[in-house]
């Protein structure tokens, strides 16, 4: 009786401090951003009668999936405003000046979430979105989701879109006409497991 008692203490002991794998104490997987497969690209109307193309070349982050519970899921995401290319380097360089982005005062475009649920194709993400000095809460969807693995790394991939006024975030508006308020945005992103 006393060695089964002892045996029965050790099996409880062995699975308080040693939960098996796959259990719910899994920690969500964690990406990183992978700037040589993804993509941030804009466009914003030219006079109201053309479109005006362009993207941002560089930028940083980190996001994590929780498949067991998509509410622990979090994305973060930094972009990198002086990266920014519209094939015109004289139309760029206007961009990065204060009555624009401002890169010198706002050198960072930022994301964060504060909420993430799934969705049919992929996750539906609310955050804080940061550009010139102005934070707004914006709710993008991310579609995709599809893993695969590449020179022995996991990777998962997402899309999604998002349009904004640039009145709503203090651009200098008697710029708006020349360029059109709204602007779209396209993020086209891949993530490497750490």
């Amino acid at each position: 009786m006393r060695r089964f008692v002892s045996t029965f203490i050790l099996t409880v002991v062995a699975g308080v401090c040693c939960p098996a794998s796959g259990s719910s104490a899994r920690a969500a997987d964690e990406y990183a951003y992978d700037p040589v497969h993804s993509s941030i690209s804009f466009k914003a109307r030219h006079l109201d009668i053309s479109w005006i193309h362009g993207r941002f070349n560089e930028a940083e982050g980190k996001f994590a999936i929780d498949k067991q519970d998509p509410a622990k899921s979090w994305f973060q995401l930094s972009i990198k405003v002086d990266s920014v290319d519209t094939a015109n380097k004289a139309r760029d360089e206007h961009l990065r000046q204060p009555d624009y982005f401002d890169a010198k005062q706002f050198p960072t475009i930022d994301f964060r979430s504060t909420s993430v649920k799934r969705v049919n194709d992929g996750y539906e993400v609310t955050g804080d979105f940061t550009m010139h000095g102005k934070t707004k809460k914006v709710t993008l969807t991310l579609e995709g989701g599809k893993e695969a693995e590449f020179m022995g790394t996991k990777r998962i991939g997402f899309s999604t879109q998002l349009s904004f006024k640039r009145s709503d975030f203090g651009f200098d508006k008697t710029q708006i006409g020349l360029i059109g308020d709204e602007a779209l945005v396209y993020i086209d992103f891949e993530g490497a497991r750490k």
